[in-house]
């Protein structure tokens, strides 16, 4: 537990990915919303912008990152793609928790003010995230790990099968998409499908199960993102434990160099 831990603190080294940029873009685009709204004439139920997707997008690409930037640094010093990819998993299971919870406390005195006296709900989404406080905060923390993990997903894919393979991959999905859809309207039934999403299956059990498969998924195939492309330019360092790593002294573009210098004695 203590390497895993360790692993979500290597992330963390680089906090404007992880933990500046997600939140302040997203409220960047809050603060556009709002400037917006004031500009325009108010309607009875508000303004529904969607823009707390701008946080999703973000957790999306950290979790692309988490397997192409910061693998193979991972596994230079020493660190097993197993213990890896669980190290990082607990990363987002922690970011989807805190996140989420940072959501549902803004869509409540989004709530409370009446769209921050504008009428904008910004974090309010119709169908999604719009119900009770403990069904907002589940469906956020689902999504939010959803995300990290379709992204580590593109991630894995791109660094076992480069950009080719990445194309298929994009490809074997529109292509589902496309047969589910096809098949749901030569058998017209559309109504018995949304029904079965709508009622049946809640959406934050469908968000669940996907998570969860993605994540069994993930285990399964992280092994094939090949580990010998290092860091171009220097060769390949003596293995390291990860729990021995002075973490906080790494800057987020510093990483390379300052790992160098401890893969040749200089670690404490």
């Amino acid at each position: 537990m203590k390497t895993l831990i360790s692993i979500a603190r290597y992330h963390l080294v680089d906090r404007m990915t992880y933990l500046v940029l997600p939140w302040g873009a997203m409220m960047f685009s809050f603060l556009v919303n709002l400037v917006i709204a004031t500009e325009v004439a108010p309607v009875p139920n508000g303004y529904y912008t969607g823009g707390v997707v701008t946080l999703y997008c973000f957790l999306f690409a950290c979790g692309v990152l988490s397997m192409t930037r910061s693998l193979s640094f991972g596994l230079m010093l020493g660190v097993s793609r197993r213990a890896y990819y669980l190290g990082t998993a607990l990363l987002v299971l922690v970011l989807g928790v805190v996140y989420g919870l940072g959501l549902t406390a803004l869509q409540a005195i989004e709530r409370a003010t009446g769209g921050w006296g504008l009428g904008v709900n910004f974090f309010r989404v119709p169908w999604i995230l719009d119900g009770p406080w403990y069904e907002t905060w589940l469906t956020a923390f689902v999504l939010l790990v959803l995300f990290f993990l379709y992204g580590m997903w593109y991630g894995l894919v791109y660094r076992r099968w480069s950009l080719p393979g990445l194309a298929a991959f994009l490809a074997a999905q529109v292509l589902a998409g496309l047969v589910v859809a096809v098949v749901v309207t030569l058998t017209d039934n559309w109504n018995a499908f949304g029904n079965f999403f709508g009622t049946t299956l809640t959406l934050p059990l469908l968000l669940a199960v996907l998570a969860a498969a993605a994540a069994l998924l993930g285990g399964r195939v992280h092994h094939l993102a090949p580990g010998r492309h290092l860091i171009a330019g220097w060769p390949p360092a003596r293995r390291l434990r990860v729990t021995g790593w002075p973490l906080g002294q790494l800057s987020k573009l510093g990483l390379w160099h300052t790992s160098v210098g401890a893969a040749d004695g200089d670690s404490r």
